[in-house]
C-alpha cells in the first residue's frame, strides 16, 4: 500500500520540482506540491470508494435502512445497528433528516432514529479510505469507532432522558406508515449500469468541493508557518479540542472538503484530536444542518442533540491525543 500511494509524492516531485522546476525553497512550491499529490491521491480514492459504496447501498437502499430499523427497535441492540448503518450509508447531515422523518413515522424508537442521524454524516466512506491510507488502520478504526459509539451513547442518552416530545409536532401527528421495500426485479448487469451513473454523478459532485478544500489545505501547508499552530493550538492545551469543535460550527464542510485542511493542520503540527475534533464539529454541528433540524426538532431537544454530540466530539478529540 506505501508503494501505492508514493506513487502520488513522485508524480508531484516530477511535475513541480522538473517538468516546472521550481526551487523547493519556496512556500508555493510546498504548497503545489502537496496540492498534486494530495488532490490525486483523494481523487483516486474518492472514485474506489464511491463505486464500492454504490455497490453496497444499492443492495442497502433507503427503504430497507428504514425497514430494518423499524423491525429492530429495541433499544440497545437497535442503536448499534443504527449507528452501524450510518458508517455505510451514503447520507450527510442534510439527507440524512428525510430518513429521520421517515423513521419516526414507521415508529422507530427516538433514540435509534438519532443513533443513525449523528453517525451517518461523521463517519464517510471517503475519509475511511483516506484515513487509511494516510495514517494507518489503527486511527482508521478508532475513527468509525468513535463515530458509532457517540452515536449510540448520544441516542440512548437522549432517549432515557424523555426527549421524544421534544420531536416537532407535525412529525407526532404524522400516520404511521410501514417501510415497504419493493421486490428487485433489475439485472446484475441493469443494477451495475445504474450504479455507474450514480457513482460519475457523484464524483463530479464532490471533485469542486475536494478542489476547493485542497487549496485551502495547500495554503496552510505551504503558508502559514508551523508556530502559528503550536502557538494557538498547542498539544499540552486543555482548551484546544473544544476550541476546535466551536470554531467549526460556523462552516458547513462534509468529510471529502474538509479531509485536506486536517491533513495539513496535522503536518503543521496540530494534535490529530483536534483536528479531528475540527472535522467532526465542522461535519455534525454545523449552523445549516441546525436550521435543517429545527424543522423536525424542538428547541429544547435541538440543544439537547447538539450539546450531547459536542460534548462527545470533545472526548473523542481528548481520546485521540491522548493515544497518538
Amino acid at each position: 500500500m506505501e508503494t501505492f500511494f508514493d506513487q502520488f509524492i513522485s508524480l508531484a516531485d516530477y511535475l513541480v520540482y522538473d517538468a516546472i522546476n521550481i526551487s523547493r525553497e519556496l512556500w508555493y512550491a510546498e504548497a503545489l506540491h502537496f496540492f498534486i499529490a494530495n488532490f490525486s491521491k483523494i481523487f483516486v480514492l474518492l472514485v474506489i470508494a464511491i463505486y464500492i459504496m454504490n455497490l453496497i447501498t444499492d443492495y442497502l437502499s433507503y427503504e430497507r435502512i428504514g425497514a430494518y430499523l423499524e423491525k429492530n427497535k429495541q433499544l440497545g441492540t437497535g442503536n448499534i445497528l443504527a449507528s452501524s448503518l450510518g458508517v455505510v450509508s451514503p447520507f450527510c447531515s442534510c439527507s440524512s433528516v428525510p430518513l429521520f422523518v421517515s423513521m419516526m413515522q414507521g415508529r422507530v424508537p427516538l433514540g435509534i432514529s438519532l443513533s443513525f442521524l449523528i453517525t451517518s454524516p461523521l463517519v464517510n466512506e471517503v475519509a475511511i479510505a483516506v484515513f487509511w491510507a494516510t495514517y494507518g488502520w489503527k486511527v482508521t478504526f478508532i475513527y468509525v469507532a468513535s463515530g458509532i459509539i457517540l452515536g449510540v451513547i448520544g441516542g440512548i442518552t437522549l432517549e432515557k432522558l424523555g426527549y421524544e416530545k421534544h420531536v416537532a409536532d407535525w412529525i407526532k401527528d404524522l400516520n404511521y406508515k410501514e417501510t415497504t421495500v419493493q421486490q428487485e426485479s433489475r439485472t446484475f448487469r441493469e443494477r451495475l449500469t445504474d450504479i455507474h451513473q450514480e457513482a460519475s454523478t457523484t464524483i463530479i459532485k464532490l471533485v469542486p468541493y475536494i478542489f476547493v478544500g485542497m487549496v485551502a489545505g495547500s495554503l496552510i501547508h505551504g503558508y502559514v508557518p508551523r508556530s502559528f499552530f503550536q502557538h494557538y493550538m498547542p498539544e499540552n492545551s486543555l482548551f484546544a479540542v473544544p476550541l476546535s469543535v466551536i470554531m467549526a460550527i460556523p462552516l458547513y464542510l462534509d468529510a471529502v472538503s474538509v479531509l485536506p485542511v486536517i491533513e495539513s493542520l496535522i503536518g503543521k503540527g496540530v494534535p490529530m484530536g483536534t483536528a479531528i475534533a475540527f472535522m467532526m464539529g465542522a461535519i455534525g454541528l454545523s449552523l445549516p444542518e441546525a436550521l435543517l433540524l429545527k424543522k423536525v426538532m424542538k428547541k429544547k431537544l435541538l440543544i439537547a442533540f447538539f450539546t450531547t454530540i459536542g460534548i462527545g466530539m470533545v472526548i473523542s478529540g481528548y481520546f485521540f491525543n491522548m493515544i497518538f
